[in-house]
This record gives C-alpha cells, sequence and structure tokens, in this order.
C-alpha cells in the first residue's frame, strides 16, 4: 500500500461529464510527497462492481470514489482531507454531506444531515438545501452515512457486490461496513462547499427502493440509530467471550 498516493476512481458512461470532472482535479493542488492516478471504469456493470476492480487495481492508501458530474471546488481538498484523516486514526472514510442517524425509513435524505454542496434545485424526495445544517466550526462531524457523490477511503474494504447489482444504495450500504469494522465516517467543515454535484435532477427510485427494502430488512435493529449507537451494537455482537 502507497501511504503517499491518492487514487481518484469514478465509473462513467459520458465522455463530457468526465471530461469536465476531469479538468477539475488534474487543478488540484497535490500536498508535497504526495502522487495522484486516475482510474476511470467504463461501462461497469454496477457501482460496486467498478469500485471494487478499481480498489484492487490500485495500491493508493487514499482512494476518492465520486461521481462522474462531481466538480471539485477546492483545489485544496487533498490537504484537508489528510488533515481529517490524521486527526483522528479511526476515521475510515470521509463524505462531503452526510446523516446522523440511520434513518428509521432507510432514506437518508428523511433525517438530520450535515455539510454543505452546490447542486441543481433538489426536487422531491431530495429536502430543499436549506433543511442541511451547515456547522461554521472547524473539523469535522462523526456521521452513522455520508452521500455516495463523494467518498474517500484510507481502508480498503470491499464494495457489496452480492446484493448491490445496480446504481443505488451503495453508499449506505458501505457506511454500514465501515462502522461494522470499526471505522468512524466524518464529514468535514465546509465554510464553502468543496463541490458541485451537477446530477441534472434526475431520479429513478424504482430501484433505489428495492435495494431500500433489502437494506431495511438486512439492518432493521439500526434503523434510526447514532453512529455512536451502530459501532456500539455493531462492538457487542462482534465481542469474543472471555476466557478470564
Amino acid at each position: 500500500m502507497n501511504d503517499h498516493k491518492f487514487a481518484f476512481i469514478i465509473c462513467t458512461n459520458d465522455d463530457l461529464l468526465l471530461e469536465e470532472s476531469l479538468h477539475y482535479i488534474d487543478h488540484l493542488a497535490v500536498p508535497d510527497g504526495y502522487g495522484t492516478e486516475l482510474l476511470t471504469i467504463k461501462d461497469a456493470p454496477c457501482m460496486t462492481g467498478g469500485y471494487n476492480e478499481a480498489m484492487l487495481a490500485s495500491d493508493a492508501k487514499y482512494k476518492i470514489y465520486m461521481h462522474q458530474d462531481v466538480f471539485i471546488l477546492n483545489r485544496y481538498i487533498l490537504q484537508d482531507l489528510l488533515s481529517v484523516f490524521s486527526g483522528d486514526p479511526q476515521i475510515g472514510m470521509i463524505g462531503l454531506v452526510g446523516a446522523e442517524k440511520v434513518a428509521a425509513d432507510g432514506v437518508m435524505w428523511h433525517t438530520h444531515r450535515t455539510g454543505n454542496i452546490y447542486t441543481c434545485p433538489p426536487l422531491a424526495p431530495h429536502p430543499p438545501l436549506s433543511d442541511y445544517r451547515y456547522s461554521p466550526r472547524e473539523g469535522w462531524e462523526y456521521v452513522a452515512m455520508i452521500d455516495g457523490f463523494f467518498m474517500a477511503t484510507c481502508q480498503d474494504l470491499p464494495w457489496n457486490t452480492e446484493k448491490l447489482d445496480g446504481w443505488d444504495y451503495y453508499d449506505v450500504y458501505q457506511s454500514m461496513r465501515f462502522l461494522a469494522e470499526g471505522y468512524r465516517i466524518a464529514v468535514p467543515c465546509q465554510r464553502h462547499p468543496w463541490c458541485v454535484h451537477d446530477d441534472n435532477g434526475l431520479l429513478n427510485l424504482f430501484h433505489y427502493d428495492r435495494y431500500r427494502q433489502i437494506f431495511m430488512q438486512d439492518y432493521r435493529q439500526f434503523l434510526g440509530k447514532t453512529w455512536e449507537e451502530v459501532m456500539a451494537q455493531f462492538s457487542r455482537c462482534t465481542k469474543k467471550p472471555s476466557h478470564k
């Protein structure tokens, strides 16, 4: 594992969007002593499959999984990510928008959110941006799950291809996987959004709801719980019996 390397990982099916996204990546300030690489997966069978393929192909410690329609505005985002990861060695993943709790109905947008983002005018069921909490303080907040438009990791955990064979819910499942393994998830303070997500307001909720039902069945005991409660419950489930 190369501790001084970032990998940008993008599943893509639109050359024009990818070209614009790469324009912003090419203009990022790279911390001294660090390198970057780009892995694009063209026409992947599913998001988790594409991400697993790229994860295994890269030796970078720091991997940034992002949508092809995300444009990074913060030129110093790589240094900022390093600051968060080094600020708490237990942090395994960073997002730019997150939810404090696992939503009771499994829909991330239906619980309190933190973070910051520029996006198109939100359409239902997404909440208006005024419903987000934008913390003015420095540092970061811990969350139970993060939005998949931008997910930065310092640990390689497999993406669930068995149950997620499409393009939805991979972010929620991966958040739960990190918490289950004892890693915290952070959303940094952003006085101004670090990214634009130009998703054009396109939603296909038919498939989303199918994966939501699967998630609610798999993790029903965690619905409505905070990240601390989720980690504590995972810890109790996996704790080995004492032999004293």
